[in-house]
């Protein structure tokens, strides 16, 4: 069974909102990213990545099965759960051979620049330093086409 894809919606946070109204979930990875504001999606997209303890019978929602929800950092954002951005970023860093890299990438690009060329704030586990600096210089020439 798939739910319905982003075409039909007016933005992002709307088809989320509809789609998973009534389901205990928490967006996250590249949804999380756009619900956050830090990457705009795609055109005509139809995949939803959720954290959830059940797994329902959707073809299109990636879920990412955990026990709970403790010790995530969850932001509410119109009435959306989210992870937070230091959430996101994190756990696509860990998750990266199963993530859409370039919506990483584009967000990265866009804090750092946003923050006056500086990832300060942006809080990286040590354990995935080695993943973030091997694709930060590329987030930081995301936005230079000369």
């Amino acid at each position: 069974m798939r739910v319905d894809t982003r075409g039909s919606y007016t933005s992002n946070r709307e088809w989320f909102r509809s789609v998973l109204s009534g389901k205990d979930v928490v967006l996250c990875h590249t949804s999380a990213l756009e619900c956050l504001g830090h990457f705009p999606g795609y055109v005509n997209e139809n995949q939803i990545d959720v954290y959830a303890t059940v797994r329902e019978p959707y073809e299109n929602i990636n879920w990412f099965l955990v026990d709970c929800f403790d010790g995530m950092e969850i932001v509410n954002i119109a009435g959306l759960r989210c992870t937070s951005l230091n959430q996101t970023v994190n756990d696509m860093l860990r998750d990266y051979d199963v993530i859409d890299e370039p919506s990483l990438v584009q967000a990265l690009a866009g804090f750092y620049y946003r923050n006056g060329g500086s990832f300060s704030g942006l809080h990286i586990a040590p354990e995935h330093t080695d993943k973030f600096n091997s694709i930060k210089d590329w987030a930081i020439e995301f936005y230079n086409h000369d």
